[in-house]
């Protein structure tokens, strides 16, 4: 039995199936990499320091600092809802649309986390 070499256009058929193949593995590895909210959401502390997260991912619940935040802006793409809990839960939720900003009231608990509406 002897072994030959492939022809030239069976090498390119072979070569632009084994491209297309790892094509399609790259984008879809790549698929699965975590959506960003494009810009920033920046908040003011109680302390009077301003934080300023850039691009965060769209998915979960973001904690804000420890203390929290009195005022919010929401410079990004997507809205976000503003919690007044760690875990993005409970009561006095508030909803801020792209490109809008919210301060907490006065007399009421500062912003402890944010997530996407998405």
């Amino acid at each position: 039995m002897s072994v030959t070499a492939p022809e030239p256009r069976r090498r390119r058929r072979l070569g632009a199936v084994a491209a297309a193949s790892l094509l399609a593995l790259t984008v879809s590895g790549c698929s699965g990499l975590g959506r960003t909210a494009v810009g920033p959401v920046t908040y003011t502390t109680d302390r009077e320091a301003v934080v300023q997260v850039n691009s965060p991912s769209v998915r979960g619940c973001h904690r804000l600092a420890p203390a929290g935040a009195r005022e919010l802006e929401n410079g990004t793409l997507v809205d976000i809802i503003v919690y007044p809990t760690r875990d993005c839960t409970g009561r006095g939720a508030a909803y801020v649309a792209t490109r809008f900003s919210d301060v907490a009231a006065e007399s009421g608990p500062p912003w402890r986390s944010y997530t996407f509406v998405h």
